[in-house]
């Protein structure tokens, strides 16, 4: 007999389903996943792990649960065979684990699609139903909206069973998710998540609006088969008149074949216009498949091979150069547009020159592109170099604005030197000047700031605070705007014009000043005006500024340009500054450099960061030698392994309270 799980595990697969039920509730009934599909995919595979230690915790667990209950919105039927979902697996060991328990090994191999399953119920030939997956016992109404969907036919050709539910998948493909985001006010994050809120609406007319596709996989319910395979019954839906993937589809009857396909469509993946995110390798007899049955929410006889979450391989088509606001030129690969880990990226970072000439990229190649939560994607390798690939000439010139492009010695970065005459670094100064974390003006992003640029509407910050003054009625004969959105952007900066110190300091682009700087700068010298007198050597002073970041700050501080800009943004706000905080001269965090990684169940990050800084700790960003405590909260990430690495002290969330409360 296996021992009852302690409580820390019991805590642990407690938490873990709370986060799976969520994340369901998003992705299935809100068609809005809020984590990508490496964090969910992880937080399963670890509660099936803890199930599989104790069966006892399955009965609700991550083994028993499919998709989520139905929205209220929708009238919903139970299915009459249940809708199941599919086994994960996510490297070759655990495929074998699977396909070497099999009797029969004729495995037929399908592109596991990257979409929205349905369920269409034919009697006599005539859709009569259409369902969602739904909690998998009951799925959502959706006959009309499948109607207008031109893949899924009304009416079936051929010969056919009396009874048959056919299942397969809705999808977008890439072309149309971008046209209909370019065309769109509401932005999806990718086909998958366009085609689900496409899909699900109340009113059937702005479903048939959407550019949707479908294929059909599986059955259901079926009144006689007359059909022996799997591979049989993709001719079968052809007939009828469906839409298969049988064109990507494979065979295999050993391990090497499979993974020779799995290798072989990872390459195909840029190529194939929709998205896909996996293979689903099933057992292609059906009466084999019967005999194996299923578990409690997925069939023994197929499992989904899912392709790496963070990674995926597409065709770099051009190179582009982006001008930063301190001049810096900045190669961008622009790619076959791809989904990784339920984003679909078209663009990634290359860097700098010198990371070109490492990868040995080349226009047209098969590159290898990384992202990783909410990391910038970027280049990582090249999977294939391609016949007829063109190498990359670095510009010596400005691509913007014509001036010289210098490298300054020692220094990897190329550098416009028209800092003054550079429409790209005013634009980035200013569009970095209303971010989130500076000034956080909605409504003014790039395409604004642009438009107005170009305009000669901003010239520096402090024109933004009159613009509508100054070309309100204006602003509302051009595209995208009206009175409306003209009033809600007036709202915006209004709100904007009262700000603390430390943003208003991270916000006017000081180089080499970020949030963790800025504030500690707030709260060293209290006021605008008595940093912008600091004197250098007082700078160096402070702990976690460092003697170029003080010859930064006075020189930023000291420019003329600067300070002219500076006098006449401070007639247009008002600055909050930060209460005085008098430091602690004894305790156990005083003089501590505290770094702060994952999430904490009952602070927010500025929560603990701001307790531990009124104790006399210094919160710093990365984790070093100097380190003295990391406080780690949940999926906490490399910080963690890179302090166990050097032997800094971990603290969990108690040891924070303990020592907040001692």
């Amino acid at each position: 007999m296996k021992n009852a799980p302690d409580l820390f595990t019991l805590y642990e697969h407690t938490e873990l389903m709370n986060k799976l039920r969520e994340w369901d509730i998003a992705y299935h009934q809100n068609d809005a996943p809020i984590v990508d599909d490496a964090t969910y995919d992880a937080a399963k595979k670890r509660a099936l792990e803890i199930e599989e230690l104790y069966p006892e915790l399955a009965k609700n667990g991550a083994s028993t649960s499919v998709g989520a209950a139905v929205s209220e919105k929708f009238k919903s039927y139970a299915h009459v065979v249940p809708m199941l979902s599919i086994s994960d697996v996510f490297n070759e060991g655990e495929v074998a684990d699977w396909f070497n328990k099999l009797t029969n090994k004729d495995i037929f191999i399908e592109l596991k699609v990257d979409g929205v399953s349905y369920a269409a119920r034919y009697e006599n030939g005539i859709l009569v139903r259409g369902l969602t997956r739904g909690s998998g016992t009951h799925g959502e109404d959706i006959t009309e909206n499948l109607k207008t969907i031109p893949d899924i036919p009304h009416k079936l050709s051929g010969d056919y069973p009396d009874v048959i539910e056919i299942r397969g998948e809705v999808y977008m493909k890439r072309t149309d998710f971008i046209a209909l985001n370019s065309e769109s006010d509401k932005q999806f994050a990718n086909p998958r998540n366009a085609a689900a809120g496409s899909l699900r609406q109340l009113n059937p007319k702005i479903t048939a609006t959407r550019k949707l596709s479908a294929f059909a996989y599986t059955y259901g319910d079926i009144s006689i088969r007359d059909f022996d395979t799997q591979s049989e019954y993709f001719e079968k839906l052809e007939s009828w008149g469906f839409k298969t993937t049988r064109h990507w589809a494979r065979h295999a009857n050993d391990m090497q074949k499979i993974q020779n396909a799995y290798h072989e469509i990872m390459m195909m993946r840029p190529d194939i216009p929709f998205d896909i995110d996996g293979l689903v390798l099933k057992v292609n007899d059906i009466a084999t498949q019967e005999r194996m049955g299923s578990r409690a929410n997925s069939p023994r006889w197929e499992v989904a091979y899912k392709f790496p979450a963070a990674r995926a391989i597409t065709t770099l088509r051009d190179i582009t150069i982006q001008v930063g606001r301190t001049g810096v030129l900045t190669p961008v690969a622009e790619l076959e547009p791809i989904n990784i880990g339920g984003v679909v990226v078209s663009r990634a970072t290359l860097h700098n020159a010198d990371e070109i000439k490492r990868l040995n990229a080349r226009i047209g190649d098969k590159v290898i592109v990384q992202r990783a939560g909410d990391v910038i994607p970027q280049i990582v390798g090249v999977a294939e170099s391609v016949d007829g690939a063109t190498d990359f000439q670095f510009p010596t010139i400005c691509p913007v604005c014509g001036g010289n492009v210098v490298q300054e010695s020692g220094a990897v970065a190329r550098r416009c030197v028209n800092t003054m005459g550079c429409p790209a670094q005013r634009i980035g100064e200013l569009e970095h000047f209303v971010s989130r974390k500076g000034f956080d003006i909605d409504g003014m992003g790039e395409k604004q700031i642009e438009n107005f640029v170009s305009r000669g509407w901003i010239k520096e910050p402090a024109d933004i605070f009159t613009l509508i003054a100054r070309h309100g009625d204006e602003i509302k004969q051009l595209d995208g705007f009206g009175e409306k959105s003209v009033s809600n952007l007036n709202d915006a900066i209004e709100h904007a014009r009262n700000i603390e110190l430390h943003r208003l300091l991270y916000a006017i682009g000081i180089p080499d000043v970020g949030q963790v700087t800025a504030k500690i700068l707030a709260r060293e010298f209290g006021s605008m005006a008595a940093i912008r007198n600091a004197p250098v050597w007082k700078l160096k002073n402070i702990d976690g500024i460092g003697d170029i970041m003080a010859d930064e700050i006075v020189s930023f501080m000291s420019d003329n340009h600067n300070a002219t800009a500076l006098d006449r943004l401070s007639e247009q706000i008002n600055i909050i500054n930060p209460e005085k905080i008098e430091k602690p001269t004894e305790g156990p965090l005083v003089g501590k450099k505290v770094v702060l990684t994952g999430t904490l169940s009952k602070y927010t990050r500025e929560e603990a960061k701001e307790i531990l800084e009124k104790l006399g700790a210094t919160v710093t960003g990365s984790v070093s030698a100097k380190t003295d405590i990391v406080l780690a909260g949940t999926d906490a990430g490399s910080k963690l392994n890179k302090a166990e690495q050097l032997g800094v002290t971990i603290w969990a969330e108690a040891d924070f309270e303990k020592a907040i409360l001692n």
